[in-house]
């Protein structure tokens, strides 16, 4: 009898085992809906948010004395902007990037937001970091940019952290470029790498069979045995996508000399500033600093609504962007003086 309850107890906690998992899944699935269930434009004011954070800083260093002195002078500050004239506006934009760059729904209403009420006195200022990816997804990402351009508005690329490959791509679209000291700019190059396991499947007995119909519909697979035939067609679309890559960052920066910087290498901020890949050494932060006091500064952001099934795919991509972000770091740690 002892037995029997023994194995009913099991069971029993087997079975809220897997009910408390159930209802754990359901409460973060909804609890994720209603993260996502919000879309559509958000606006920050920088100026109010710099305003606020040294007013917090203030409050909790300064006496009660000082602080009623700080008080009256922000009023006497607040009362004389509010007699100035308009100022011209700078509106900030975040894109950080992935492989396949799938920040550009967002990217693509953000800047027709801004088209639609910015004038020739406004700037556009985008804080971009960006490993690159799939060209075509990264292709259209700058062209986004470029509208910006085409439109006469001055665009300003800040980057802090990485603009490489597809992600220097969308920088050199800028009219002027800010670079960190050890940001990584450059990359003007193409990859494609694929494994085969063709000699594999031969050893386990298992035929690959591949129909096409056009000579070149696939060259280089991952199963099939590769001829050095496949190997130089894909050679020759990789060069041809290179060379658009070339044209398109020498339409914008004219003065580089693709010979020496298109060449797929990287470079930090200070030796990117020599190469011509960036125009002046500074973060975002020290920009946006600067600006604030003659300008009012806007963060743009369009938050889209993604479905419960597309944030769990976009949660199997982040692990790869992980893995991208890796080799990234390990190439910058394993540069640095030690």
């Amino acid at each position: 009898m002892s037995q029997f309850f023994i194995e009913y107890g099991l069971f029993l906690l087997k079975v809220v085992t897997i009910v408390v998992a159930i209802v754990v899944v359901i409460v973060v699935a909804a609890s994720a809906g209603r993260r996502g269930s919000q879309d559509g434009l958000e606006v920050e004011s920088l100026n109010e948010k710099y305003k606020a954070l040294a007013h917090g800083l203030r409050a909790a260093v300064l006496n009660k004395k000082d602080q009623k002195k700080e008080h009256k002078e922000e009023k006497k500050r607040r009362k004389a902007e509010e007699k100035e004239t308009s100022r011209p506006r700078s509106f900030v934009i975040d894109f950080k990037g992935d492989l396949k760059a799938s920040a550009v729904p967002s990217l693509r209403e953000e800047v027709s937001a801004i088209l639609d009420v910015a004038t020739g006195d406004d700037e556009v200022i985008v804080r971009l970091e960006n490993h690159g990816g799939v060209v075509h997804e990264h292709g259209l990402a700058a062209s986004q940019l470029a509208r910006i351009r085409d439109k006469g508005i001055t665009l300003h690329v800040c980057v802090d952290k990485v603009a490489a490959s597809g992600g220097y791509l969308m920088a050199c679209v800028a009219t002027r470029i800010y670079a960190a000291p050890f940001a990584i700019l450059g990359s003007i190059g193409v990859l494609a790498q694929i494994p085969n396991f063709n000699r594999m499947l031969d050893s386990h007995g298992v035929d690959f069979e591949q129909v096409t119909a056009g000579k070149y519909k696939r060259t280089v697979t991952m199963f099939g045995e590769n001829t050095d035939e496949d190997r130089a067609k894909l050679k020759e679309e990789l060069e041809d996508v290179h060379d658009l890559f070339k044209s398109a960052v020498a339409k914008y920066r004219p003065d580089l000399d693709l010979d020496k910087v298109a060449t797929g290498e990287h470079w930090y901020g200070t030796r990117a500033l020599e190469f011509g890949l960036a125009d002046e050494i500074k973060t975002s932060d020290e920009l946006l600093r600067e600006l604030a006091e003659d300008r009012d500064l806007y963060v743009v952001s369009y938050k889209i609504k993604q479905p419960l099934q597309k944030r769990l795919m976009a949660s199997v991509d982040s692990a790869f962007e992980r893995v991208t972000a890796a080799r990234w770091r390990r190439i910058f740690e394993s540069r640095l003086p030690r």
